[in-house]
């Protein structure tokens, strides 16, 4: 039986070019700055986003936690919304090892947090109470809201806010190709007002390992020294910078074009799910209105739904079927398409999800923890 693991985009395997790179790779040791080709993808990736530098991480987490690192002091807080990867998701990286806080907003349905709030979240520097605001972060695209992806426009109107009180704006761009194709935008319209992003390799992109952080040159230096603090100093890494290189690259083998077929397959499994009794809105921001599930939410490579059933019944119905998904907040499951997943995966998906929901009994759904 064929496995059709919908838990993540993370756990796409690299593709037959990203292979032949990573063993032909030419490698040198990167902390003396001697990969050619970690240099060549740190440069590429800054300037398809518009930026002045890169650099190579081994994680998203580790690439926003470098990023936190180089934009705040120790005591500052940034601003972010309540329901963030950085807020839920890395273990509270941002107060154990940078020592900063958040202050936290609720986000919209868009994934937006309000501009005003934001304005308002600002602390007041003269005041010894309080910490001193450091940084604004926004998530694109923003996975608890079904995987929204948030506009040039909003970000910019975003960093006018940030840039405003004197402070810069970092975007956990963790599945920002997603954002890019689903918009149809430049990279560069959509990176241009942060100081600086981060994007995950090792997703939709198909890479084994890896993130990519840009910014300033300025701002890359102390990064790079966050991420030697951290551990995070690899050495002839261009054997794994290889396949981020193919997926950058324009041509057949690149493989941010290739997104827009997970975001039609997501969109083919949502319609395939709303249409079954036992499927239903999973409430919250992901999809608010209530009833049965709006295939118009999967606009990336996310479909967040609730099931009328026991949900640790269901999923273990829909294993036993030879298909993944996850438990994810507030009582919700979550599946992702990605590389390696086809039109026909998504059908055998529905019939699964159809024959678990017939098995397993009416129950109220339980709260789970998320996944990235």
């Amino acid at each position: 039986m064929r496995l059709i693991d919908l838990r993540s985009d993370t756990v796409t395997h690299p593709t037959p070019a990203m292979r032949r790179a990573m063993a032909d790779a030419d490698v040198g040791d990167d902390v003396f700055g001697d990969d050619p080709t970690v240099n060549a993808l740190e440069e590429r990736a800054a300037a398809l986003l518009g930026k002045e530098a890169g650099l190579f991480v081994t994680s998203g987490s580790q690439g926003n936690l470098v990023s936190l690192m180089g934009h705040l002091a120790r005591g500052q807080e940034a601003i972010a919304a309540l329901e963030s990867h950085i807020v839920n998701d890395e273990a509270a990286g941002h107060a154990v090892v940078v020592g900063a806080s958040v202050r936290t907003l609720r986000s919209a349905p868009d994934g937006t947090m309000d501009l005003d709030e934001i304005a308002e979240s600002f602390r007041d520097p003269s005041d010894p109470h309080e910490p001193i605001t450091g940084l604004v972060a926004i998530e694109n695209t923003h996975a608890h809201s079904c995987g929204q992806p948030l506009t040039a426009a909003y970000t910019r109107a975003v960093a006018d806010v940030a840039h405003e009180h004197g402070v810069p704006l970092h975007v956990d761009g963790a599945r920002f190709w997603n954002a890019v194709v689903a918009l149809g935008v430049d990279p560069k319209d959509l990176a241009g007002p942060a100081d600086s992003v981060t994007f995950c390799l090792s997703k939709g992109l198909a890479c084994p390992i890896g993130s990519v952080v840009v910014g300033s040159r300025d701002f890359i230096w102390r990064a790079r020294r966050a991420r030697k603090l951290l551990g995070g100093g690899m050495r002839q890494v261009g054997v794994l910078a290889a396949a981020g290189l193919i997926a950058l690259s324009d041509g057949p083998d690149g493989t941010i074009a290739r997104l827009a077929e997970d975001h039609a397959n997501a969109r083919r499994l949502a319609e395939g799910l709303a249409g079954l009794d036992g499927v239903v809105s999973p409430g919250g921001i992901a999809q608010p209105t209530p009833g049965r599930l709006d295939p118009d939410r999967a606009v990336t490579d996310f479909v967040v739904f609730r099931v009328q059933r026991d949900r640790a019944a269901f999923l273990a119905a829909l294993e036993a079927r030879g298909v993944l998904m996850v438990a994810y907040p507030h009582g919700t499951i979550r599946a992702v398409t990605h590389y390696g997943i086809d039109a026909a995966d998504v059908d055998a998906t529905v019939a699964a999800v159809r024959e678990a929901l017939a098995e397993t009994t009416v129950e109220a759904a339980t709260s789970g923890s998320a996944r990235v």
